[in-house]
């Protein structure tokens, strides 16, 4: 796995699991505060687009995970 692929998966991990726990249907409810974590992560998503700073991104590199595989998509 890439690092790009590892940002992605935790912050829609994230995302998934604070709705969960923030929306009042859900069977996992705690607390409406839960979704301003959704926001947190979605403004770190936001951000990062513009500036290219991820604090994910920065653990992962240190860690070792390789940053890209041979192909593009793009």
């Amino acid at each position: 796995m890439t690092v790009n692929q590892i940002v992605r998966i935790v912050a829609g991990f994230f995302v998934m699991l604070s709705l969960a726990l923030g929306i009042e249907t859900s069977p996992l409810f705690i607390n409406k505060y839960w979704l301003f974590f959704t926001l947190f992560v979605g403004f770190n998503l936001f951000q990062s687009g513009f500036t290219r700073f991820c604090p994910l991104d920065l653990l992962l590199k240190k860690l070792g995970v390789k940053e890209t595989t041979g192909t593009n998509c793009a």
